[in-house]
């Protein structure tokens, strides 16, 4: 099979049943694509496919070919974090690590969509996703971060790594 991953042509042969969520892991060693429920519950294996936020262990691998797949590697340019990434360190919403990047890409899904989310909409766009380490209002905190960094940079999606002008992780923008 054939397909893009993090802008990159890849190709692997794989067993019809091989999930999209082995293939990064086991064949292209992209481990921040975490493997916890294998149920779609989680949300922890979350990546894009074609631009749609999906879980990767519910997406059979052969589902992918000649299609798109972004995790949250290829969220980042090679010298800088995306600035929801670097929200999420600056606000203290990084513990064990282990949903982080599901959390992640969750967060840049909804700020691809809305740059003044609320508490309520944040929750709602994060309920798919499970940490066991935070009482997630540093969580909360991180999207609001990552979206008034994001309004300060400009555009409708998250500014490019390098742009986001830094502020203070403490501040946070409400929308109501």
């Amino acid at each position: 099979m054939r397909l893009t991953v993090n802008g990159e042509r890849r190709e692997a042969d794989v067993w019809g049943g091989t999930s999209l969520l082995t293939l990064l892991r086991d064949d292209f060693h992209l481990l921040g694509t975490k493997n916890a429920c294998e149920q779609g519950e989680c949300g922890s294996c979350s990546v894009w496919l074609d631009g749609e936020m999906v879980c990767a262990c519910l997406v059979l691998a052969a589902q992918a070919h000649g299609r798109d797949v972004r995790t949250v590697e290829g969220m980042a340019a090679p010298e800088s974090m995306h600035p929801v990434q670097r929200a999420f360190i600056d606000a203290g919403a990084v513990q064990c690590g282990f949903c982080t990047p599901g959390l992640v890409v969750a967060v840049a899904d909804l700020l691809q969509r809305d740059l003044r989310p609320s508490d309520a909409v944040i929750r709602e766009q994060l309920s798919g996703n499970l940490c066991r380490c935070t009482g997630y209002q540093k969580i909360l905190d991180a999207v609001h971060l990552a979206a008034s960094r994001t309004q300060q940079g400009g555009a409708g999606r998250p500014a490019p790594p390098g742009d986001t002008p830094l502020g203070d992780p403490t501040s946070r923008q409400d929308s109501q």
